[in-house]
């Protein structure tokens, strides 16, 4: 009876283990690793090659090589035998805290700028699950998404640690540096200068980008693609944000007092010009009428002489003489003698 009731049991135990256990499925954002005694099907003992490698040195690039595994993708019912065991991660795109980290609750991460200053950096970084590269995600390390933010906030330390600002030659490309360039030009932008927080407020998208770049090879490293870093504050000690702030409004007013000098100056060069202008019409509008009359007594005396312009002065003169009250002549003391 015992042995007939360990039977049943047995029986009923494979039904659900291998019948009802034994079907699984897998999401349209989810892919799947089926083991066989703890060990994945491997497709080649390499991964591919373009996992962002380029990023890494020889001795990393050697130290990361990590098999290529078959996935299953998203679909089902599929069919895995008893001592195999399915592994199914989300590959869709997810965003975590930079302040995240399960061993510690935090605020902020804090940072040490080149003024030895130290300031608490917050953002975003978006990543997603590299389903060509699923080994070191699932079999690499026990928390690849803790080591991945370890390894980008060691390089963002590192990255505010040593900047400089927009000038500097490392950082930027040189079409950035000709655009940092013509932004910063004039006297009022210069008052920044040398305050590594405000260089780094000033050029977070660039500081985004760098970090970008340099966790390329977290896809190699970790079988996790970065697909956005997206710092958005970075908040200096109190003393410190007061000193930026004034020198920020500073800046804000010398800004607007050389505005406000540009346009006082533009206009009087306006109106000044305005005036000539106007003068030099009213000069032509008397000359002209005296040129016209001296052309005219030039040309009578030309056609008729002396006596002609006599003869045209003298008529000339009626008018006046009719329009004068009283007249006074005066006599030539010379023509008398």
């Amino acid at each position: 009876m015992l042995l007939i009731g360990l039977i049943a049991g047995l029986i009923v135990y494979s039904f659900f283990r291998c019948g009802v256990g034994g079907f699984y499925t897998v999401s349209p954002d989810q892919r799947a690793v089926v083991t066989s005694f703890g060990k994945a099907e491997r497709l080649r003992e390499v991964a591919s090659t373009e996992l962002g490698d380029d990023a890494m040195t020889s001795e990393e690039q050697h130290r990361y090589e990590y098999p290529q595994v078959r996935v299953v993708g998203p679909g089902g019912p599929y069919f895995k035998l008893p001592w195999q065991q399915v592994h199914k991660v989300s590959v869709a795109t997810q965003a975590v805290d930079l302040s995240w980290d399960p061993s510690k609750a935090q605020d902020t991460i804090e940072a040490v700028t080149k003024d030895n200053l130290t300031t608490g950096i917050n953002g975003q970084l978006r990543y997603r699950v590299s389903e060509s590269n699923l080994y070191p995600y699932l079999f690499g390390v026990t928390s690849p998404l803790e080591h991945v933010m370890g390894y980008f906030v060691s390089v963002l330390r590192e990255r505010v640690a040593n900047f400089v600002d927009p000038k500097g030659q490392t950082l930027l490309a040189d079409e950035e540096l000709e655009a940092a360039d013509g932004e910063s030009s004039g006297p009022a932008v210069d008052l920044s200068e040398g305050v590594s927080i405000n260089d780094l407020r000033k050029n977070l998208p660039l500081l985004n980008q760098y970090m970008e770049e340099q966790c390329r090879s977290t896809t190699a490293r970790y079988g996790i693609e970065l697909d956005a870093a997206l710092i958005t504050e970075i908040d200096p000690p109190t003393e410190v944000d007061r000193a930026l702030s004034a020198i920020n409004s500073t800046r804000n007013q010398v800004a607007a007092d050389l505005s406000t000098a540009r346009a006082d100056s533009e206009q009087q060069i306006t109106m000044s010009a305005r005036a000539v202008e106007i003068a030099t019409n009213n000069a032509q509008a008397e000359v002209a009428p005296l040129r016209e009359l001296a052309g005219t007594l030039s040309e009578i005396k030309q056609n008729g002489g002396s006596p002609a312009l006599k003869a045209y002065v003298r008529n000339a003169k009626i008018p006046l003489y009719q329009a004068a009250h009283r007249v006074v002549q005066t006599i030539d003391s010379n023509a008398t003698k």
